[in-house]
């Protein structure tokens, strides 16, 4: 299995500091048919914290071919030490490595009162076998 790790900036076009989020996938080898979940950390760095009372969730899940089902449109994170936790149930539908998309909405808190609502990617794949 690979790590995957991905970093979107807390504010646009703010190149000198550092990323808010760090995202932590590991692509996932299941077998054809089979149900399998795909475990997707998204942890805030110092001086942020999770914004609990909103919807933190994964939307628009799909692959690039016909290769992966998955359970639902949109998965809903837990909250877990700080760290939003994303299980994302899934089929592989036939052999192969299939590169999968999704969409992390979540908010967070900065410092006394700073919040904001994000959009971050989620890319990684899926390898189905026989």
């Amino acid at each position: 299995m690979a790590i995957g790790f991905a970093f979107a900036a807390d504010r646009a076009g703010s190149a000198e500091e550092p990323a808010a989020y760090a995202i932590e996938v590991n692509d996932v080898t299941a077998k054809v048919g089979e149900h399998a979940v795909m475990r997707v950390t998204l942890r805030v760095r110092d001086g942020y914290r999770i914004l609990e009372a909103y919807r933190n969730r994964m939307i628009k899940l799909s692959a690039e071919d016909d290769g992966v089902a998955f359970d639902k449109e949109v998965v809903p994170a837990t909250l877990e030490e700080g760290a939003l936790l994303f299980a994302v149930g899934f089929r592989a539908t036939k052999p192969g490595k299939h590169p999968i998309n999704g969409l992390f909405r979540v908010g967070y808190i900065r410092g006394a009162g700073e919040m904001a609502m994000v959009s971050l990617p989620l890319i990684a794949s899926v390898t189905g076998t026989e």
